[in-house]
């Protein structure tokens, strides 16, 4: 059982490696603890500032599924695709990684008038 969640975190750390690879970001990243959150908040154009939020509890798993849907956003894929993250995260991690999905950034802040 050690052995497949060791495997399963490799594969994961791979996949955020070409993610943040694809998003222009240092790879690197995957491999730091903290970093990797700081990173995929800038992803998805979020302030680095939800990485305090991902340390309180129950307030991190809201977090989280915004950072998901956020994350497929910005590589062009839809709501379906965020389940997907969810519920079977490993995998969809890994085809967001090693597809053909392309970074297309975050939506850009409205602007005052």
């Amino acid at each position: 059982m050690l052995f497949f969640y060791i495997a399963l975190l490799v594969l994961i750390v791979i996949a955020q490696i070409k993610i943040f690879t694809k998003a222009g970001k240092p790879g690197i990243a995957a491999i730091v603890p903290i970093w990797n959150l700081v990173v995929l908040c800038e992803i998805c154009g979020k302030s680095p500032v939800w990485v305090v939020l991902l340390c309180i509890p129950i307030v991190n798993f809201i977090c989280i599924l915004i950072l998901l849907n956020d994350l497929s956003t910005v590589f062009g894929k839809g709501g379906g695709f965020t389940l997907g993250l969810i519920f079977l995260g490993p995998i969809f991690f890994l085809i967001l990684g090693f597809g053909s999905a392309q970074y297309i950034g975050p939506p850009a802040a409205p602007t005052a008038a």
